[in-house]
C-alpha cells in the first residue's frame, strides 16, 4: 500500500514522505480498514518532531473513516465493506490507505453521516466526552473555561460542556480574530489569553487546558474551591509548570491529567462506548463538528504544519486515494 510516513525527526515539512509500506493485517480482536480519510491532530507534529517516541518509519495518523477490509479472529459484528469510524490511537497507521485497529475501537456509520465528517469524530469528541464526563466528573450547573477554544479539542469540550450541562462555558484564545469563531461555537463568553491576568479570582469549577505554560498556573488561580484543572496537552511546549501540593490542599482544588492514548490503553472497551457515543452525536446534529479543509493525503505535511503553528480552527481531514 501506500501511506504518508515520518522517515525523520525533521519536522512535518521535510520528515514526512508518501511512499509504498506495508499493508497491515488484523490480528486476534482486530479491523483492517480501508481508508478513505483520515483526520489531522497536533500530536502528529509532535510525532514528525521526535518528542513522542517511535521507530522509523512511522505511519501517523489517530482516526480515520473507511470500509471493513478484515475481520481478525474472533471479531464479529461487523461485514466486510461496511462504513465505519476508527480510532487508531494504539498504534497508528490512520495516514495509510489501510489501517488496523482493535474492534473495540470502531464504530459503524450512522445512515447520512458524512465519511469526512466521521474522520474528524474518533479523537477530540471523545476525548471531550472522557475529560469533562468521567475524569472530571463535570456537573450540571457547573462554569467551565476552556483554552484554545477554536482548535479541534476547544472545539469540542465547549460544546460537550453544554450537552453535559454547564451552566456558563468561556473560551480562550491568543487570537483576536477567533473570539467570533469561539462564540459561533456556542461559548459564552470569547477571552484573549491577555484577560487571564485580569480575571476575577475563583470562578469555574473546571478550567480545560490542552496548551500549558504560565497560563496553567493562573488557570489554577481561577478556579473556586472544588474545581479541577484537566491537563489535555503541551501544546505551547513551553517550560514545565512547578504546582504546590500544599496550595492545592489549602484551597481544595485539583490537577488531572489526560491522555487519551494511555487512557485507552488502559480502558479500551470504554472508550470505544464513548467513540461510538460520539458518532451518533454528531450523526444526530447533537454535536457538531466543523472541518475547515479537506486536503489528499499528498499534503499532509502542510496540514501537520498549520496545525502545529496554531493558525487553524476546527479540523482538517486528510483523503487518502486508492491506487
Amino acid at each position: 500500500m501506500k501511506a504518508m510516513q515520518i522517515v525523520s525527526f525533521d519536522g512535518a515539512a521535510s520528515g514526512l514522505r508518501y511512499q509504498e509500506a506495508l499493508t497491515p493485517e488484523p490480528g486476534p480482536g482486530e479491523i483492517a480498514v480501508d481508508v478513505d480519510h483520515a483526520g489531522v491532530g497536533y500530536v502528529e507534529a509532535l510525532f514528525a518532531e521526535g518528542l513522542v517516541p517511535i521507530d522509523l518509519p512511522w505511519t501517523p495518523g489517530l482516526e480515520v473513516s473507511g470500509r471493513v477490509r478484515a475481520l481478525g479472529e474472533g471479531v464479529d459484528g461487523y461485514r466486510v465493506g461496511e462504513a465505519v469510524a476508527a480510532l487508531t490511537i494504539t498504534g497508528g497507521g490512520g495516514y495509510g490507505q489501510v489501517a488496523v485497529a482493535p474492534a473495540e475501537l470502531v464504530a459503524p456509520l450512522p445512515a447520512g453521516l458524512d465519511p469526512v465528517l466521521a474522520a474528524a469524530v474518533p479523537a477530540n469528541t471523545t476525548t471531550a466526552l472522557i475529560a469533562l464526563e468521567e475524569i472530571a466528573h463535570l456537573r450540571r450547573g457547573e462554569s467551565v473555561l476552556v483554552h484554545a477554544a477554536a482548535g479541534g479539542l476547544g472545539s469540542q469540550m465547549g460544546q460537550v460542556a453544554r450537552l453535559l450541562g454547564a451552566g456558563r462555558v468561556v473560551g480562550v484564545t491568543r487570537s483576536e480574530a477567533k473570539r467570533q469563531q469561539i462564540l459561533d461555537l456556542g461559548y459564552d463568553e470569547a477571552w484573549l489569553r491577555g484577560d487571564l491576568a485580569e480575571a476575577e479570582p475563583a470562578q469555574f469549577d473546571v478550567v480545560a487546558d490542552p496548551v500549558a505554560g504560565p497560563a496553567r498556573l493562573r488557570s489554577l488561580e481561577l478556579l473556586r474551591t472544588g474545581g479541577r484543572l484537566l491537563a489535555l496537552g503541551d501544546a505551547s511546549q513551553d517550560e514545565d509548570q512547578r504546582v504546590s501540593t500544599t496550595s492545592l490542599w489549602l484551597r481544595g482544588i485539583g490537577v488531572i491529567g489526560f491522555n487519551l492514548g494511555a487512557y485507552t490503553q488502559a480502558n479500551p472497551a470504554l472508550v470505544g462506548g464513548h467513540l461510538r457515543r460520539a458518532v451518533e452525536l454528531v450523526a444526530s446534529g447533537e454535536l457538531s463538528v466543523h472541518v475547515t479543509d479537506r486536503l489528499p493525503i499528498q499534503e499532509a505535511a502542510q496540514a501537520v504544519a498549520a496545525v502545529r503553528s496554531g493558525s487553524t480552527t476546527g479540523k482538517i481531514v486528510l483523503t487518502q486515494v486508492q491506487d
